[in-house]
């Protein structure tokens, strides 16, 4: 009995030093902290609370970082914190240049294979070739073990003048290449030639600094070769500058023409017009658009759409009609801002509607039909809709065609015949003569043993008939990149069984 009123009254005292605990931690929990809804305040008083009440030490830079990037992702999905590497590699994309050794690759493997070396780059003067294989970047070793492709990238970029030490396989022989990194031009125009006597075809993949000039460039050398139609290829061009957009626009335009005009709650109406000084306003023109066609390249396609001097052929265009302000910090950091609506000169706002899902709507056009049937589409859903619809191919997904893709097959091969075919591929520039070689390459026995040997990969039944023409295109076009064509080639020969391009062209 006395041992069990001892337990008793034990029980009791902690029960009692429990119940004192709870009722002081609720008491300051209760106390009630004033804030209104139009203001801050709740933000100055949530991160003074973590300083004044927080159990460890803060990194304060972090929390920050969080902190910014939360407050811009509830405002609209445009609106966005840059920490230092992401807002320094996106302003390098698109002011026209960044520091590196000025090569492209690709890693059809798990190895890096240069697909182009960037032409007056220190890459390029100090003797890597296409086809070499990237096995390490300094004393990491790169090649066979994974090592993530943008990690890669980061390692081989740098400060223009450092000096970064890259060891290459070139055949049966290892090479080191001490490079010092340089200045490295970006193009915004991936290919620029003839694809008839007057029909010129241009393919513009963003809209940076340097777009009006290498257009106008471009253009100029088409208009000499006999370009008496031109054919702009906006298709997945994410945006840009958007003066850029303007410049190209006003080229077009017969004076005071509208070319788009931005209003905000804190911007009043500001119009951009044609200065009628542009070269080529009586040239006809086709967009080809589909729905990664963004932002600036929308500003272009609907300028010259609402003044009737382009047809859009393609899809229904992506819906950005944002306007991003930057913003910077002194720490290297900073965000994009919307701060405006643009509207094109009829009046639209293509911006689509935001959602819960508004990364993933464009596959949601799939679900609904609008990939394929032109009376899916609804000008209210976004977007700017094209003059001439043309549906989504899906004869060319068989199950062959789609392993080979999955696999890398056709990147790996065109890798693998470089290798054997170095010296006359290297030496062609001209697409005559490039488009006889591959005839004569016998390029479609050697694909599928390729396939068969190395991925145990082989068409089924009529499956061939079906894959063949656009499985073949696609290793053409991936090996004609290595030649000194290098991207012309590629979309040259890609063109061959693009449907939008063909219904531009019959149009």
């Amino acid at each position: 009995m006395k041992k069990s009123s001892l337990l008793v009254a034990l029980l009791g005292v902690v029960i009692g030093l429990l119940i004192a605990l709870i009722v002081q931690t609720a008491g300051k929990r209760q106390r009630m902290m004033r804030v209104s809804g139009n203001d801050w305040r709740k933000i100055e008083l949530v991160l003074q609370s973590i300083d004044e009440n927080y159990v460890d030490s803060v990194d304060h830079k972090k929390v920050s970082d969080a902190v910014a990037a939360a407050a811009l992702s509830a405002l609209d999905p445009h609106s966005a914190y840059m920490p230092p590497q992401i807002l320094e590699e996106s302003e390098a994309d698109l002011t026209g240049n960044f520091d590196g050794i000025g090569i492209q690759f690709n890693v059809p493997n798990d190895t890096a294979v240069v697909i182009e070396v960037i032409p007056g780059g220190p890459s390029e003067k100090i003797g890597l070739q296409p086809g070499d294989r990237l096995l390490k970047v300094d004393s990491t070793n790169i090649a066979g073990v994974h090592f993530p492709q943008d990690s890669m990238v980061r390692r081989i970029k740098g400060v223009a003048g450092s000096k970064v030490l890259v060891t290459v396989q070139r055949g049966r022989e290892t090479i080191p290449f001490e490079i010092t990194r340089g200045k490295i031009p970006t193009y915004s125009v991936d290919a620029a030639f003839m694809v008839s006597d007057t029909t010129g075809y241009l393919r513009l993949s963003k809209f940076s600094r340097t777009t009006d000039a290498e257009f106008i460039k471009a253009c100029a050398e088409l208009a000499e070769t006999g370009m008496r139609e031109l054919i702009i290829d906006l298709r997945d061009n994410t945006g840009g500058y958007l003066d850029q957009a303007c410049k190209l626009s006003n080229l077009f335009l017969p004076r005071k023409a509208l070319v788009v005009y931005l209003e905000g709650r804190h911007r009043k109406r500001e119009e951009f017009r044609a200065d009628g000084r542009g070269p080529f306003q009586s040239l006809p023109v086709k967009i080809l658009v589909n729905e990664g066609t963004a932002s600036a390249s929308e500003i272009l396609a609907g300028a010259l759409q609402d003044n009737g001097r382009a047809t859009l052929v393609g899809r229904r265009t992506f819906g950005k009609g944002l306007v991003q302000e930057p913003f910077f910090f002194n720490d290297k950091s900073g965000m994009r801002i919307t701060v405006a609506r643009y509207y094109t000169p009829s009046g639209r706002c293509i911006q689509k509607p935001y959602s819960d899902e508004y990364e993933y709507e464009v596959l949601r056009r799939y679900d609904n039909g609008e990939m394929f049937h032109a009376d899916s589409m609804h000008v209210e859903k976004g977007g700017i809709l094209p003059d001439v619809f043309v549906p989504v191919d899906t004869t060319r997904a068989g199950q062959f065609y789609v392993a080979c893709n999955r696999k890398a097959t056709a990147m790996r091969f065109a890798s693998a015949f470089f290798d054997a075919h170095r010296r006359e591929l290297s030496e062609i520039d001209d697409y005559g003569r490039l488009l006889t070689y591959l005839d004569r390459a016998g390029l479609e026995r050697q694909f599928l043993a390729f396939a068969k040997a190395k991925d145990g990969l082989a068409p089924k039944g009529d499956e061939w008939a079906s894959d063949r023409q656009y499985m073949m295109t696609q290793v053409q076009a991936l090996v004609g990149r290595y030649s000194k064509l290098g991207d012309k080639a590629y979309y040259h020969l890609f063109l061959q069984t693009d449907d939008v391009f063909k219904a531009a062209m019959a149009d």
